[in-house]
C-alpha cells in the first residue's frame, strides 16, 4: 500500500472549510432600509436560519474530519480521493444554502378557501407548498447527506487500512466516531425522505441534525474526560 504524507491533505481541507463558511456569511446581505431595521432583518429570517444550519453543519464536518486526522499517522491514496469528494459536496452547500434560503423567503401564493372545509383547504396549502419548496430543500438535504456519507467513507478507509492509524487504540476510538456519525447519516436520510411529502418538517429536521452534528464531537470527548480517573 502506498501511503501518503497527511499535512498538506489537512491543510488544504481546513482551507476549503473555511472558505465555505466564509462564503455562507457572504450572503447576509445590510437591508437597504433607514427606517424599522428591526423589521427588515426579521423579514430576511429564512436566510438567516439557512446560515446557522450550513455553518453548524460545516462546523461539524471540520470537527469531526479533525478527529479523523488526528488519530491518523498518514493517508492513502484513497482517502484523499474520498477526502477531496466529501470538499467536492462540502463546497456545493453555499449555493445549496443559499437556493433553499431564497424559496423559503417567496413562499407559494396560498388562495381564498371561501366555503371549502378545513381538510380540503389544508390538502391544497400543502400540495402547493410541496410543489415549490420540496425540490430546493431536497436538493439542500442531498448535499448534507453526500458530505456525511463520504465523511463516513473516510473513516472506513482508515479503520480497514492497515498502517494507517497512530496506534490500536486509534482504531477503536475511530470507530467509536464513525458510529456516531453512521446516526447522524441516518437521520439525515429520514429527514430528507420527509422533505418529499412536508418540506417545512425536513427544514425543522436540518436545524436538529446540524446542532446534534455541531455539539456531539464535543459532548463526547467531555464524556471521556469524566471517564478518566483524576
Amino acid at each position: 500500500m502506498e501511503f501518503l504524507p497527511k499535512g498538506r491533505l489537512d491543510a488544504f481541507a481546513d482551507g476549503v472549510l473555511a472558505i465555505v463558511i466564509t462564503l455562507l456569511v457572504l450572503d447576509l446581505s445590510i437591508p437597504a432600509v433607514t427606517e424599522s431595521l428591526t423589521h427588515a432583518l426579521l423579514s430576511q429570517w429564512s436566510v438567516f436560519l439557512a446560515y446557522i444550519i450550513s455553518f453548524a453543519f460545516v462546523g461539524s464536518v471540520w470537527i469531526s474530519h479533525s478527529s479523523i486526522t488526528a488519530l491518523m499517522k498518514q493517508e492513502s491514496p484513497r482517502s484523499y480521493r474520498l477526502t477531496l469528494l466529501m470538499l467536492f459536496f462540502v463546497s456545493l452547500i453555499p449555493f445549496t444554502t443559499k437556493l433553499m434560503a431564497f424559496y423559503l423567503s417567496h413562499p407559494p401564493t396560498i388562495p381564498g378557501f371561501g366555503g371549502t372545509d378545513l381538510v380540503s383547504a389544508l390538502t391544497v396549502i400543502n400540495g402547493i407548498t410541496r410543489s415549490a419548496l420540496s425540490a430546493p430543500v431536497t436538493v439542500y438535504g442531498l448535499d448534507l447527506l453526500a458530505a456525511s456519507v463520504t465523511l463516513n467513507a473516510i473513516m472506513k478507509s482508515a479503520v480497514r487500512t492497515p498502517g494507517m492509524l497512530i496506534d490500536e487504540s486509534a482504531k477503536h476510538e475511530l470507530v467509536a466516531i464513525q458510529g456516531r456519525q453512521q446516526v447522524g447519516v441516518y437521520i439525515i436520510f429520514a429527514t430528507l425522505a420527509c422533505g418529499f411529502f412536508l418540506p417545512i418538517v425536513a427544514v425543522a429536521g436540518y436545524i436538529v441534525v446540524s446542532i446534534v452534528f455541531f455539539i456531539t464531537p464535543t459532548i463526547s470527548f467531555a464524556q471521556e474526560k469524566w471517564k478518566k480517573p483524576g
